[in-house]
């Protein structure tokens, strides 16, 4: 037995089930799956960081076709960017098994939408599986890879922020030989053109009833547990069954761990053991419509939350609403009332700090943004970024909002890792249609955010072997662009001329690589810096940018916590009477 996280057990079960190919992109909650493969497969396991998650389940889907058990690993939003190969995989199958493992995020603890990955599974007629803890990921794991084999599809096995990040102790599996490897030429099976591809379609709703009715009657995953108070019973799926099981002792209830195909044998079954359905489910009214689309009065929605996490606290006060009692809210945790808040901010040291300062410093711009670190730009005293739509949009969004007629300058950011996932189309599309907007990618030399996980760009693999790296400035001008720009943040007098020179100009695009590494990710920092109060005049120009080291004793004169400090040299450029000097 060991003690495991979700993440680590789906990443044991993968492989003690014999996966040979594993992909992936980065993203919390989904990102420790495909660390912890690489961690304990081993040399003769093929396990990489893919530039996006379109190209991951792409390169898992060959793998598979050619005999392979695979996985792909993804969080939630990047199921949309993998969504069209998933679609066609669903027509064309698969030979070896193959499991997409999205990691959902109900509550958005780390990510831009709460969206529900079953109705992907339902709009790729592909199978959905749903652990409710570690021990029941690294067994479903196994099962997945027998599903996606027998019928010939990819199965998705959705995982939640809880499930991923909660541990439990975990029985080791054995470990299965792997599937051995040949690609077998078929055109009529692996070409979806209209001739062959209607034919597939038909397959899909046959393999699908099949399934639904394998659901049914598969105990393992999907069982009725016994209640002695049948007034109502519980449907409902992943850890939220767990929490339901525990506020509902008494009341029989179907617990769903296959849950797409519906079941429909059982549904109809477990409904004729209770006076009354109630479906408590995380996220939209998915099992709630379809239950009711077979003629079962039930009632969910009206009970249960649609927003947010589905906690303990939160099911009680559910339960408060079915025995018709007024919910009570939790209690303020006693230790933590009187804590002051924490908003999130960029670290000490931070290179897009130096950045996003520079460019708060113009006035008449429109900053576009993106998914990462960078995104912290937002609050103040920065405030420094006005749209933020999803990955590589920082670049398309500025290019539209300037193409609108919009006569300020606009700005495009994206990291660099965000660049090789989706922001080189962007800049592509930018010099294509003849843009003026200038884009920037913040190059921290990692994918920071999600962990400090390497890309194509920092010449490292996932298994930790030298590659080439790929150069964002020659990308750029091999795309057309044809001033490209390599400056330190830290270098102000450079980085200001730029900008200058750049936010002025309305005729043509450019691009800067703001490069500068992480300082949590280097491990090192430079020298600490201080305030002579001698010499400071209390005009308080340090602490708008925002920086957590530096604080006030008195609102006005500033204070440098050395401990805090990294040294990045930002607050002492700042400075324009020499207050801020290095330690020493």
């Amino acid at each position: 037995m060991r003690l495991l996280s979700g993440n680590e057990a789906v990443a044991l079960g993968a492989l003690r089930a014999g996966v040979a190919a594993a992909f992936g992109y980065p993203g919390t909650p989904s990102t420790e799956v495909l660390e912890t493969l690489a961690k304990i497969g081993g040399d003769s396991l093929c396990c990489e960081w893919s530039p996006n998650e379109k190209v991951a389940l792409e390169a898992a889907a060959g793998a598979s076709m050619a005999g392979a058990r695979t996985l792909t690993t993804m969080k939630l939003v990047g199921l949309n960017v993998a969504a069209d190969p998933l679609m066609t995989l669903s027509y064309l199958g698969v030979q070896g098994g193959m499991v997409v493992l999205v990691a959902d995020d109900p509550g958005q603890h780390s990510s831009q939408t709460e969206q529900d990955t079953r109705h992907y599974a339902r709009l790729a007629k592909v199978p959905i599986l749903e652990p409710a803890d570690a021990e029941e990921a690294c067994a479903v794991m196994f099962r997945a890879f027998e599903i996606s084999e027998k019928y010939r599809c990819p199965v998705i096995v959705r995982t939640t922020t809880c499930v991923s990040h909660s541990r439990c102790f975990v029985e080791e599996p054995e470990q299965m030989e792997r599937k051995s490897v040949h690609f077998e030429k078929d055109v009529t099976r692996w070409i979806p053109i209209p001739l062959w591809g209607r034919k597939k379609r038909i397959h899909v709703e046959e393999r699908m009833k099949l399934q639904a009715d394998e659901a049914s009657s598969d105990e393992t995953w999907n069982k009725i547990l016994p209640g002695n108070d049948c007034s109502f019973g519980i449907v409902s799926s992943g850890v939220t069954a767990l929490y339901c099981r525990e506020r509902f002792p008494d009341h029989p209830m179907l617990k769903l761990a296959w849950s797409f195909p519906f079941p429909d044998e059982l549904l109809r079954r477990f409904a004729d053991s209770a006076d009354r359905i109630i479906v408590i489910e995380e996220g939209d009214p998915i099992l709630e419509e379809h239950i009711k689309s077979l003629g079962i009065p039930c009632s969910g929605k009206d009970l249960v939350p649609r927003c947010g996490e589905l906690t303990p606290d939160r099911i009680e006060e559910v339960k408060n609403r079915i025995l018709g009692k007024d919910p009570v809210p939790p209690a303020d945790i006693p230790e933590a009332s009187d804590l002051p808040g924490r908003p999130p901010v960029l670290c000490a040291g931070c290179p897009h700090r130096a950045l996003f300062y520079q460019l708060s410093r113009f006035r008449d711009i429109i900053v576009c943004g993106d998914i990462g670190c960078y995104s912290l730009g937002v609050f103040p005293p920065l405030n420094c970024t006005d749209t933020m739509l999803c990955m590589g949009g920082g670049f398309t969004v500025a290019h539209g909002i300037a193409k609108s007629g919009e006569s300020r300058k606009t700005v495009g950011i994206v990291g660099d890792s965000t660049f090789f996932h989706s922001g080189i189309t962007g800049l592509l599309d930018v010099v294509y249609n003849q843009g003026n907007s200038l884009l920037i990618v913040a190059d921290n030399r990692s994918t920071a955010m999600t962990g400090h996980q390497d890309h194509p760009g920092t010449g490292v693999t996932l298994q930790g072997k030298t590659t080439s790296a790929a150069s964002i400035e020659t990308i750029a001008k091999a795309c057309g662009m044809e001033r490209v720009y390599v400056c330190d943040p830290f270098d102000a007098d450079k980085m200001q001329s730029i900008l200058k020179d750049e936010l002025s100009r309305m005729d043509s695009p450019a691009l800067l690589i703001s490069r500068a590494p992480c300082p949590l990710h280097q491990k090192k920092r430079g020298i600490v810096r201080s305030v002579d109060p001698g010499l400071c005049k209390g005009c308080g120009a340090c602490l708008k940018c925002g920086c957590p080291a530096i604080g006030t004793t008195d609102g006005r004169h500033p204070v440098i916590d050395p401990a805090a400090c990294g040294g990045c040299t930002l607050c002492e450029s700042i400075c324009r009477f020499s207050a801020i000097r290095p330690v020493g």
